[in-house]
């Protein structure tokens, strides 16, 4: 092939170049929201209660970390550490990722890295190992897999976020339940929790959880909250007796803390409404364990789930680079271009995929070579009437909601909308190289 043929274009790209981009105004969303300023002093009030109690002087405590960018993560970590040892207790973190970081110590220990959580920013050791102990067997066979180090410990302290699930609806959901089971589980216990299909991840996640609280040397979670703008609402701590039970209704209060789209009635249980094209910033497992979270997106994994809002072309364009690689989600888009399928690790992301058994989460959508062939794609295949009226809505990722980009022909609906201020001018999409540059506010 001659240099000149290599360097030919597409006759795809042809199709859609001179497909018309709408004029777009950047929007502000406004959230009700509380807002905590100092994670130690909360961490600190939390462990006030009975549960703390159970710290002995020279116990081994074992804490969990997970692999989501939840809010103060490194701060709230570094907390719990320091009431322990406050204690005379002899903390150490454990990372409680499943199959995250490539299923390798060395994975999940960079990818706790990378969110900020190292042995000198949290002043303790790490113990990363995918070796696990066997606790017990389920009544269906299942074997109930347990962290080697957690279990050695004198006492385990679990922390995570507890928010809604991206596939599953159940009375636990993401929380502490499914960092005991699923994360503490490592690869072979995530894989196992998996292997009757996604529909019923909810069921084993409280079965296994049920039995190592039982077996195992649980002492307390310390459970996060947070608020629509992705920062910390509430620190709570949930004694092991009565672990699940306790956590279910903040499991609701999470879910009504959620940011949304623009879209549908207010009063709406969820999302609804229509539109025509989407285009996400970026995606990652510091915003969902699925690149993007589907309860924003309404493209779930399972077909149970219920959907409020039709999208019709979904576009994503980059890969955010503390997700080291892990591309999982990438394939709920429509498009996306090729610097995110640069980016796409298939060690991280089969492991991933193979564990959770949901292979789709793996697939490579229509790969676009720059950001402003990708989103005209998605307008000219969208079915919309007329593309030059095109309803269209740009947001950094699915966690952070509260400045949205909003094309020209969906201005009338959302200036009337109570929470919503235009506070930009209509512009051009403006790109460099075919990168798309219209900038975010600072710090969002």
């Amino acid at each position: 092939m001659s240099k000149g043929t290599a360097q030919m274009k597409p006759n795809y790209v042809k199709l859609v170049e001179d497909t018309p981009l709408p004029r777009m105004a950047l929007c502000r969303q406004t959230f009700a929201a509380t807002q905590i300023d100092d994670p130690r002093a909360a961490v600190a009030e939390a462990m006030q209660a009975d549960c703390a109690g159970k710290i002995k002087p020279g116990m081994s405590i074992a804490i969990t970390a997970g692999s989501r960018g939840l809010a103060k993560l490194p701060e709230l970590l570094a907390a719990i550490v320091a009431e322990v040892r406050a204690r005379g207790a002899h903390p150490f973190v454990v990372p409680a990722m499943g199959s995250h970081g490539g299923a390798t110590a060395e994975g999940q220990t960079a990818l706790l890295a990378k969110l900020g959580a190292t042995e000198e920013s949290l002043g303790c050791e790490i113990r990363s190992s995918m070796e696990t102990d066997e606790i017990g067997v389920l009544d269906n066979g299942m074997s109930v897999r347990m962290d080697r180090h957690a279990n050695a410990a004198d006492g385990i302290i679990l922390f995570n976020r507890i928010k809604p699930h991206t596939s599953f609806r159940a009375p636990n959901e993401s929380g502490l339940a499914k960092m005991l089971s699923i994360g503490l589980g490592k690869q072979s216990g995530a894989e196992t929790c998996h292997s009757r299909g996604i529909d019923n991840v909810g069921i084993f996640v409280a079965k296994m959880a049920r039995m190592k609280l039982e077996r195992c040397k649980v002492l307390f979670g310390i459970g996060t909250i947070e608020n629509a703008y992705d920062g910390l609402a509430q620190v709570v701590a949930l004694d092991s007796d009565g672990m699940l039970e306790a956590e279910a209704p903040y499991l609701q209060e999470a879910m009504r803390n959620m940011p949304r789209l623009p879209l549908g009635p207010l009063d709406a249980p969820s999302a609804s409404g229509d539109l025509d094209v989407l285009v996400v910033d970026e995606i990652g497992k510091e915003f969902s364990g699925t690149g993007m979270d589907p309860n924003i997106t309404h493209r779930f994994s399972s077909e149970k789930m219920q959907v409020h809002l039709h999208i019709s072309r979904l576009v994503a364009l980059g890969l955010s680079p503390r997700s080291n690689g892990n591309g999982n989600g990438a394939a709920r888009a429509d498009v996306i271009t090729q610097r995110l399928e640069q980016d796409f690790d298939r060690e991280a992301v089969y492991a991933n995929a193979i564990t959770s058994q949901v292979l789709k989460q793996s697939k490579i959508p229509m790969l676009m070579p720059c950001d402003r062939t990708a989103i005209q794609t998605a307008v000219k295949t969208c079915g919309a009437e007329d593309i030059t009226k095109v309803r269209l809505l740009r947001i950094p990722n699915t966690l952070k909601l509260e400045y949205l980009y909003a094309s020209e022909a969906m201005l009338p609906e959302l200036r009337d909308r109570p929470g919503l201020e235009v506070v930009g001018d209509l512009q051009e999409m403006q790109f460099d190289a075919g990168l798309l540059r219209n900038p975010w506010p600072e710090g969002h």
